[in-house]
């Protein structure tokens, strides 16, 4: 195998808090599969917490640690969201979101302060919750007609492949994930089928 197909992840949502000079420092962290999920989850973090000054906030994406974005919401620069993303650099977990909400308490914490709070805050979320494995998978889907269904059918069990999404008419439409690792086994077998016709979608 020429690469890691694993990578960690969170199982769940969870939450850590951490004050300091009477600022407290909410850090929730979510596991997420796109950047497009970022907005919702910071909308209603600011409608929960209507009071609270700054939204501060990093993601992971992909177990390539070079993909990621952060946001320090207000406070000052490289204060906030790189201390979050780096402390999800060091735990090693990807397709992570942390966003920490900051309550201000009336006294300026400095900027090693200001880092200390959003890395303990983020620390605290991570250990409030379960570090994962999951396989870096390709989502592929097959079209074929209904008389080759069985064949089809028998490979998706052999191989244990996941179904997320399947049409059944004359023609079909399976989409499905496949572990990177296992990729050219898997499609060979398919490809063998006649009239199959199979593409590429997204890798997650």
């Amino acid at each position: 195998m020429l690469f890691d197909d694993t990578y960690q992840t969170i199982a769940t949502i969870s939450e850590g808090i951490f004050r300091d000079k009477g600022s407290k420092f909410i850090g929730y962290a979510y596991p997420i599969k796109s950047e497009q999920e970022v907005k919702n989850i910071i909308a209603k973090l600011k409608a929960e917490h209507g009071k609270a000054r700054h939204f501060c906030w990093a993601i992971r994406l992909t177990p390539d640690r070079n993909v990621f974005k952060l946001n320090d919401d207000g406070e000052p620069s490289g204060t906030a969201g790189r201390p979050i993303l780096n402390t999800l650099l060091s735990a090693d977990v990807t397709n992570v979101l942390v966003v920490v909400v900051r309550y201000f308490g009336g006294t300026l914490l400095g900027v090693p302060g200001l880092i200390n709070a959003y890395k303990t805050a983020t620390v605290e979320a991570l250990q409030a919750n379960t570090i994962i494995a999951k396989t870096v998978n390709d989502v592929y889907e097959i079209n074929f007609d209904y008389l080759e269904m069985n064949p089809i059918m028998r490979i998706m069990k052999e191989e244990q492949l996941e179904m997320i999404k399947q049409e059944f008419d004359t023609q079909c439409a399976i989409q499905f994930e496949i572990r990177k690792a296992n990729l050219n086994t898997v499609l060979g077998k398919l490809e063998k089928i006649e009239g199959a016709k199979i593409k590429y979608l997204y890798t997650i």
